[in-house]
């Protein structure tokens, strides 16, 4: 149980620091750029991975199997 509750908070943070970047460099299309280009930048940069890669451990943590002592409602 703990490792799930582990692997959501971190998954959380993960996913917390990308949208943080992915938000911030919305800059781009100020500066004139389209958004094909912020789109092509987004998946470049691995900071912004960190929001894909923090909702994969969101949902791992939410539905993976639990341990034999775990309380099923």
């Amino acid at each position: 149980m703990i490792k799930k509750i582990l692997l959501f908070l971190f998954g959380y943070s993960l996913t917390l620091i990308g949208l943080i970047y992915v938000i911030s460099y919305l800059n781009i299309l100020a500066l004139g750029y389209n958004f094909l280009f912020y789109v092509k930048f987004i998946f470049r940069r691995i900071e912004c991975l960190y929001t894909l890669i923090g909702l994969i451990l969101i949902i791992l943590s939410i539905y993976l199997p639990g341990g034999e002592n775990e309380l099923y409602l």
